[in-house]
């Protein structure tokens, strides 16, 4: 008689369990696909703005996301901040400060992707900014890195024009 009484409820709780942990699957799933989507949307505002010579707003765009993991986000911010500094209404303190930032920036790329060309690109253009504010001496030391990094920017990617013109600089 007790057991009767008690196997419905049990069964009841099962279901609830069971529900309750089906749901909760299905809500992270729904997650990891937002969280996915919402990088692919970001780079495409960015790319958008960086189109249209929008660089303060790209750069508040991107800022937003500089704990990312992603190194298409982290390239492209220290692409913006590069970009930031080189604007003459950029104070000379905020294009040093910028510079390393956006050293920072392309370095964190690097360590997220290895294997992404521009985080590459854009580490070797960031590593001879700061060049600048490092002194000569600094600034020849880190040719050889630099070079370095174009060349295997060019080897990932043997179509992008912009490494290709600045390996031939060199």
């Amino acid at each position: 008689q007790v057991l009767r009484k008690s196997l419905p409820r049990g069964i009841v709780l099962s279901t609830g369990s069971f529900l309750v942990y089906e749901a909760h699957k299905l809500i992270s799933g729904f997650a990891e696909v937002h969280a996915s989507f919402k990088v692919e949307e970001v780079i495409e505002q960015a790319d958008y703005l960086y189109g249209s010579g929008e660089t303060e707003k790209l750069y508040r765009l991107l800022v937003q996301h500089k704990n990312s993991d992603d190194a298409e986000l982290l390239w492209r911010l220290a692409r913006a901040s590069r970009d930031l500094a080189q604007l003459s209404s950029t104070s000379a303190e905020e294009k040093r400060q910028l510079a390393y930032e956006s050293l920072e920036y392309a370095k964190k790329a690097l360590e997220k992707n290895e294997s992404n060309f521009a985080a590459h690109k854009w580490y070797a253009i960031c590593l001879s900014d700061v060049g600048d504010f490092e002194g000569i001496k600094t600034k020849i030391g880190n040719a050889i890195v630099i070079k370095e990094h174009f060349q295997r920017a060019v080897e990932l990617n043997p179509k992008d024009a912009t490494t290709i013109h600045l390996i031939g600089i060199w």
